[in-house]
């Protein structure tokens, strides 16, 4: 258990909690004793986790009450044990969140005949998406960029104090999903398209969340839920919930590492794919609920489906002919706890009705119930239903703030810089123009997930958020910096994709009056399946008023915040600077206009490859097959592996030299070294990154794959020896036959700066 701060409230509860721990057989004598005391509705209900909006009633004034009748009747009558999402769809702050749950535990610990407690769940996936007044950090997509796992570590401690704080005590996060698909609208939510960094900083995230030890009754910690097992974000057509193509040893070899590290790490529930693979719903897939993750991995925490995912088995998939088929199917492959959301009444009369039937066999239900109840009392909300606000006195503090700006500006990558354009001396009196829609947008900067579900929330608290012409202004004097949108997003909520002109030729005009021009581009905020494209170029109003600002010969940096890789090659070689912020949340802009004026170098790197073409979407990872070059006489053809930036790209204001590359082998053990220096001016950090090629395979090898990678810190001159171990077993792939095998052959290790930039190869021969 981590060192608790001498902080006076906060530490009686912690000797509360260590009072009040069961050890594991009493806990699990006090779990069968529940399961034999329970009816099948109340067990049933166990398995039924609903949304709040229909228990909150508006009050006309930005409130809401309660109807607990309504809740009664679900809570008390059905036994319902789980709720989630936010009254009124909007951000509350932590003196709303402690009193309103606090009601809800009531009604579940004193008015149901076993006094069962409820757990509330809460997709806070960059910081307190829902908790307003809390730490936004950015996205999960700029963490990845950071290369530094202690950012995940510090986001995931923060937003579990935050939550309790709020009387929350399980997390719908983090995301592991692959981010191997550009189009695809999630992208920002996960760590980018290598399988071995999003496991690094998926561990980090949830033992930043749950503790070293896992100890989620402490209450600083909150229980994760991983998401979405398993192979979610590669469909077919690029689409939120719409069908994938992936062959079983592709989702072990690159979809699944993640997730096995997470729950390596202890992570306490799982969340379900909503997606269909191979035209198999996930949903429905005992091979992979049953026989994967419990059978193979051993894991034995919760299973929770995603948003109304057993009755899209009947409705969407047309796999069950009825809802009560749905519900048969989902929950005999091996869902625990069904987000119903709202008619809990079908789903718990058809859940019963299969129990009475044998279609579902009881033991199935005991099983889910059992995992429910243990993860409430190692919650300790048997004990300890509710965390008080007033409890979490550094909610919100300027602490946490900082911890938020520090992984913006660590994430912000350096694209290109061409003659040196950044940094900008603020010192210089230039005259700047600040253009495009994401000038003066707060939703382009922080994305979905904040305040509201799909982002637009944030534009109402300004408090909250400075945009990019706000800070540049505050950076070069307000007098030095002109604001013209040029395009501006259209005012809608539920749309992210609409755009206008707005002052066009003004803006076109004001460039050439101007010394430099900060064009900010990218997206406007989305999530989920509005989040949808039918095309991964930006917007062609975006794209026409970039090709008129370029035209003008003035220099143009462009900063981008986008959600995922938008296609800039239409004029990125006119640009000369090229920053990209990607979400950076609330402390965003302050972090890009101190990469701007050099205050802070960049050290990103892009956690995916940027692609320059519609049709050339491969990953770093790809086959030889997508670079081929003219390769005969007859076929004059290339590859499709020709992006705009490469994974793992990111310039600095400062020079690095590699020297003195090494390898010993010893056993299975592999041990590779190489000295980097800082060659220029500036304090700089370098991301020392380790690739291994396999020359020859009985399976088309990838190009070369990610092993390990480290973030250094380095002043001018300095020099420092980068270590890395590997085994013989991180050379291993899954072959056909889902075997795990590291074959003998000859292999060739590669240190860089990029999977492009490399600075030293050593073979290898296994």
């Amino acid at each position: 258990m981590k060192r608790l701060r001498n902080i006076l409230p906060v530490a009686l509860l912690c000797i509360l909690a260590l009072s009040c721990r069961n050890t594991a057989s009493d806990t699990d004598r006090r779990i069968e004793r529940l399961l034999d005391g329970m009816t099948l509705q109340e067990k049933v209900g166990q398995m039924a986790q609903l949304t709040i909006e229909p228990f909150v009633i508006a009050d006309g004034a930005g409130g809401f009450t309660l109807d607990t009748a309504l809740l009664r009747e679900a809570v008390v009558e059905y036994g319902v044990g789980s709720l989630l999402n936010v009254p009124l769809s909007e951000s509350q702050p932590a003196e709303v969140w402690g009193p309103f749950i606090g009601e809800l535990q009531r009604i579940a610990t004193d008015e149901t005949r076993l006094g069962i407690p409820l757990i509330y769940g809460v997709d806070q996936v960059h910081g307190g998406t829902y908790s307003l007044g809390s730490t936004l950090f950015p996205q999960q997509i700029a963490l990845a960029a950071t290369w530094n796992p202690a950012h995940a570590r510090r986001m995931g401690e923060i937003t579990a104090y935050e939550m309790r704080a709020c009387n929350i005590p399980w997390n719908f996060a983090p995301i592991l999903d692959l981010g191997a698909d550009p189009r695809f609208p999630r992208q920002y939510e996960g760590f980018g398209e290598d399988p071995y960094l999003g496991s690094v900083l998926g561990r980090e995230l949830v033992k930043g969340q749950e503790g070293d030890d896992n100890d989620v009754d402490h209450p600083e910690h909150v229980a994760t839920c991983l998401k979405h097992f398993l192979g979610y974000s590669v469909p077919a057509s690029g689409k939120d919930r719409t069908p994938a193509n992936i062959p079983w040893n592709a989702l072990m070899e690159y979809h699944l590492p993640a997730f096995r590290e997470a729950l390596d790490a202890g992570a306490h529930s799982v969340m379900v794919n909503s997606g269909i693979i191979d035209n198999e719903p996930v949903h429905a897939s005992r091979r992979i609920l049953t026989g994967l993750l419990r059978d193979e991995l051993g894991f034995d925490g919760v299973v929770v489906t995603d948003y109304e995912d057993l009755e899209k088995l009947h409705a969407r998939d047309h796999l069950a002919a009825t809802s009560k088929e749905a519900v048969r199917i989902g929950i005999n492959a091996g869902i625990d706890m069904a987000m119903i959301p709202i008619d809990y009444r079908g789903f718990c009369r058809d859940l019963c009705s299969l129990a009475e039937e044998g279609a579902v066999p009881m033991e199935r239900i005991d099983e889910a119930v059992r995992r429910i109840l243990k993860l409430k009392f190692e919650l300790g909300l048997f004990e300890r239903p509710n965390t008080l606000p007033a409890d979490y006195p550094r909610y919100g503090c300027e602490e946490h703030r900082q911890a938020s700006y520090a992984a913006a500006a660590e994430a912000i990558t350096l694209l290109k810089n061409d003659g040196g354009l950044l940094p900008l001396d603020p010192a210089a009196g230039r005259r700047i123009l600040v253009c495009g829609p994401n000038a003066q947008s707060r939703r382009a900067l922080c994305g979905g997930w904040t305040v509201t579900w799909q982002g637009h929330g944030i534009e109402r608290h300004p408090e909250l958020c400075k945009t990019l012409a706000e800070a540049i202004g505050e950076r070069f004097g307000r007098r030095n910096v002109e604001v013209i949108p040029g395009v501006s997003y259209d005012a809608h909520e539920s749309r992210y994709d609409t755009e206008r002109r707005d002052r066009f030729d003004e803006a076109a005009e004001a460039a050439r009056r101007a010394d430099v021009v900060v064009l900010c581009l990218g997206e406007n905020s989305y999530c989920e399946k509005p989040g949808d494209l039918n095309d991964l170029a930006l917007d062609p109003l975006q794209t026409k008023l970039a090709e008129r600002i370029a035209a003008t010969g003035k220099p143009v940096v462009l900063v981008l915040s986008e959600g995922r890789p938008r296609l800039i090659s239409k004029f990125s070689a006119k640009i000369p600077a090229i920053v990209q912020s990607y979400l950076p949340g609330p402390q965003g802009a302050d972090a890009v206009a101190d990469v701007l004026t050099g205050k802070v170098n960049p050290s990103g790197k892009l956690p995916y490859t940027y692609p320059a073409f519609p049709n050339s979407l491969a990953v770093y990872y790809h086959k030889y097959a997508d670079e081929q070059r003219n390769t005969d006489a007859t076929y004059k053809y290339e590859g499709d592996y020709n992006p705009e930036f490469v994974f793992g790209h990111g310039l600095s204001y400062t020079a690095f030299a590699y020297s003195g590359a090494k390898l010993t082998h010893e056993g299975d053990e592999i041990v590779i070294t190489a000295d980097v220096t800082n060659t220029g001016l500036r304090d700089g950090q370098e991301v020392v990154q380790l690739y291994s090629r396999d020359l020859y395979a009985s399976l088309i090898p990838d190009v070369k794959r990610l092993r390990r990678f480290e973030k250094i810190a380095l002043k001018p001159g300095q020099t420092r020896t980068v270590e890395f171990r590997i085994t013989t077993d991180d050379l291993a792939f899954h072959n056909l036959e889902n075997e795990r095998i590291a074959e003998p052959g000859e292999f060739l290790f590669e240190i860089g700066a990029s999977s492009a930039d490399i600075r030293a190869t050593l073979p290898f021969k296994l």
